[in-house]
C-alpha cells in the first residue's frame, strides 16, 4: 500500500473554507468529494483528508491518527501538547482572543477584573494570561455563545475570539484587552515519519508558491528609454526587471521600452507616484496565480 499523508481539516466553521481553498490552490483535486463525506482521498496527490471538529484536530494529530492538521493557533495553544509543533503559519483566518466587558463598565486596566466572573471557551489561555497579570478571577467555561453571559448575569466579563467586533457590539459589549492574536496554522507531530515528512515537504513547496503569489503582483509599464535607469532604481523588485524595446511610432523623437517586473504589492503602491514622475506610463498590475522562487 502506498504511503499517503493524512490531513485533518475543520469540517465547518471559521477555518473550513480557507483551508479547503488553500488545498485546492495547491493543485490538489477535491472535486470528487461527496458533500457529506468526512473522509476523502485526493485523486492527484498522496493525501487523505479527514473533516473533523476544530477542537478535536490537535488530539488526532498528537496521537498519530492523522499526520498534520489545520487549526487556529488559539485552539493549538488552548489544548497544549508538547508532541505538536507549528509547521507553517498560513496567514488567513486572523483573529484575536480578547477580553470584553459591558459598555457601561468603567474599565481602566485588566486589574479591574480582579475578583470578577469571566465566561470563556479558552480557560487555559485566559488563566495563564491573568496569572501573569496578577489577576484572580473566577473562570466559567462555556462551549459557545459566550457573548450572552453578561446579559444573563452569568459573568461580568467574557474572553472570546474577535474578528470585526460586530458581535460584541450587538450584545452591548466593548473589547478592552487582547489576550492573543491568532491565525490558521498547519500543525504536525515533532516525530513525523520520514516517508510522511517527504510528502509534507512537497505540500509545503506548493503552499509557499501560493502564499508568495498572494503577496506579489506582476507589473508592466511603458516608459521612454531615457528613463529606464531612473525607473529601475525606483521600482521595488526581487531581481532586475525585464526590458523589452517597443517599435518606434512614426514621428516619435525617442525610443520607448516596456518594463516587466514581479513586485511586492504594498511596496509598489508606496512608490507609484515616483514611478509616474520618472516617466512611467500605461501601468498594468496583474495578479499572480503561483510564484516559484
Amino acid at each position: 500500500m502506498s504511503t499517503v499523508l493524512r490531513v485533518a481539516l475543520q469540517k465547518s466553521g471559521r477555518l473550513h473554507e480557507g483551508s479547503v481553498d488553500l488545498i485546492k490552490e495547491c493543485g490538489i483535486d477535491l472535486n470528487g468529494r461527496a458533500k457529506r463525506s468526512l473522509r476523502f482521498v485526493a485523486g492527484n496527490f498522496p493525501m487523505e483528508i479527514l473533516y473533523l471538529r476544530d477542537d478535536d484536530i490537535p488530539g488526532f494529530v498528537a496521537d498519530g491518527t492523522v499526520d498534520i492538521g489545520i487549526v487556529g493557533e488559539n485552539v493549538l495553544l488552548e489544548k497544549g501538547d508538547e508532541r505538536l509543533e507549528i509547521v507553517k503559519r498560513l496567514g488567513f483566518a486572523k483573529c484575536r482572543l480578547s477580553l470584553a466587558v459591558p459598555k457601561r463598565m468603567d474599565y481602566t486596566s485588566v486589574q479591574d477584573l480582579d475578583g470578577l466572573n469571566i465566561a470563556t471557551s479558552y480557560p487555559t489561555l485566559l488563566g495563564k494570561y491573568l496569572a501573569k497579570k496578577g489577576v484572580s478571577a473566577q473562570l466559567h467555561e462555556l462551549s459557545g455563545s459566550v457573548e450572552i453571559a453578561p446579559g444573563l448575569d452569568l459573568a461580568e466579563a467574557i474572553c472570546d475570539l474577535v474578528s470585526t467586533g460586530s458581535t460584541l457590539e450587538s450584545h452591548g459589549l466593548k473589547e478592552v484587552q487582547v489576550v492573543l492574536r491568532s491565525e490558521a496554522v498547519l500543525i504536525g507531530r515533532t516525530d513525523l515519519a520520514e516517508n510522511k515528512r517527504a510528502i509534507l515537504e512537497r505540500l509545503l513547496f506548493r503552499m509557499n508558491a501560493v502564499q508568495k503569489a498572494k503577496r506579489t503582483k506582476y507589473i508592466l509599464l511603458n516608459a521612454p528609454a531615457s528613463a529606464l535607469d531612473a525607473i529601475s532604481e525606483i521600482m521595488p523588485k526581487r531581481k532586475s526587471p525585464t526590458v523589452i524595446p517597443l517599435a518606434r511610432q512614426e514621428g516619435a523623437t525617442e525610443d520607448w521600452v516596456a518594463i516587466h517586473s514581479v513586485v511586492d504589492e504594498d511596496m509598489f503602491w508606496e512608490r507609484i507616484e515616483d514611478l509616474k514622475a520618472a516617466g512611467a506610463q500605461d501601468i498594468l498590475v496583474l495578479p499572480i496565480e503561483k510564484l516559484i522562487a
